[in-house]
């Protein structure tokens, strides 16, 4: 995994989100495997909810272009997101749908350019049995179909979330943590192999 960037986002930034730990934990693996992992908070990015008239009178905030600076920037990213009625959270959503609305200037490409062929992971936890399976499903159709990035079949659903860390946020379960460890193995594998291609 060396010499690899990976973005890691949090689709719940409430204090205590489970969803959060997990993806400090994943940041934390990567790291320790020898990728160079960067974590957004997309609450810190400041975006209203998408409005075309606020876009037409203020153009799009400077907060979308963050995101879409870290997207370019790294060669992978893993979304951790919960599910809110079985959907992904509006946080990752709205972010990204600011992200689309970026066109190509002296200053940068396009979003949608950006995040075309971009290798992505999901990951998801809950409280309950099923760790947020169905805001993943969701998600994959999005990415792909809407912004083109590439999500790697392996994802991650971890369930009783709340028993699954210990003080220090550590995964406790071996099992988990290897689960954890083969969706970065394999989002590190597609991203070597992208960069290669290039």
């Amino acid at each position: 995994m060396n010499n690899l960037n990976i973005l890691v986002i949090a689709g719940s930034a409430r204090q205590g989100s489970l969803n959060r730990k997990l993806a400090d934990a994943a940041a934390a693996m990567a790291g320790a495997a020898g990728m160079r992992a960067v974590q957004l908070d997309l609450r810190s990015l400041e975006l209203p909810v998408y409005d075309g008239d606020l876009e037409k009178a203020s153009g799009v905030p400077a907060g979308a272009h963050r995101l879409l600076l870290a997207v370019q920037e790294c060669d992978c990213v893993l979304l951790v997101t919960p599910e809110y009625n079985g959907f992904p959270t509006p946080l990752v959503i709205n972010a990204f749908d600011w992200v689309s609305r970026i066109v190509a200037s002296p200053a940068g490409p396009a979003g949608l350019a950006v995040t075309a062929n971009k290798p992505a992971g999901l990951m998801s936890a809950s409280p309950g049995a099923g760790g947020a399976l169905r805001s993943m499903n969701f998600l994959r159709q999005y990415l792909q179909m809407a912004f083109a990035m590439i999500v790697v079949p392996q994802q991650f659903a971890l369930g009783k979330a709340h028993e699954a860390f210990d003080e220090a946020g550590v995964l406790k379960d071996a099992r988990t943590a290897q689960a954890v460890g083969g969706v970065l193995d394999s989002l590190a594998h597609l991203a070597r192999a992208l960069n290669t291609d290039r």
